[in-house]
């Protein structure tokens, strides 16, 4: 499932949301819209960096180098499997180079035509992950305006998105 990103561009580009899942760019959807990482998340890291540190100067003390991405690794992935992530699309915008005539962004959805403005779409988000799963019924990304404004009920079953 891809999305395409065209009209009044400098470079038409086609996305692929099921990749994010890696990208170092992607954010919770609580550190987006519920002011930062929740107090349970915090604890998590917490103990994690605790945990490394210990076997850090055990492994110190025995002179061996501590295998710290391991660990992390295997918190990565752990949050991987369970989150639901956003992308922000502002980089995917400056790589296709929007035209400055370009004043709407028409959404091609699963069900219609939706429009924004390009200011809008500037600083919103894409959901790509629900619970650790690509979004597939009505996928492959919805769209949530930065402000939070559409937070409750984001635009969804995006497959391209037009300049004009």
């Amino acid at each position: 499932m891809i999305v395409q990103i065209t009209g009044k561009v400098t470079y038409p580009i086609t996305l692929d949301p099921t990749v994010w899942i890696f990208d170092d760019r992607k954010l919770t959807f609580s550190e987006i819209f519920e002011d930062g990482i929740t107090s349970e998340e915090e604890r998590e890291i917490d103990e994690l960096r605790e945990q490394a540190e210990r076997f850090n100067r055990a492994m110190y003390q025995q002179k061996v180098t501590p295998p710290v991405n391991k660990s992390v690794n295997r918190y990565e992935k752990e949050r991987a499997v369970k989150g639901t992530f956003l992308m922000p699309l502002l980089p995917f915008l400056h790589t296709s180079d929007i035209h400055d005539e370009a004043k709407t962004a028409i959404l091609e959805t699963s069900e219609g035509e939706k429009s924004v403005t390009a200011e809008e779409i500037r600083d919103a988000y894409a959901l790509f992950a629900e619970k650790g799963k690509p979004l597939k019924d009505d996928g492959p990304i919805h769209l949530y305006m930065g402000d939070g404004s559409n937070k409750d009920e984001p635009i969804t079953g995006i497959k391209k998105i037009r300049f004009e």
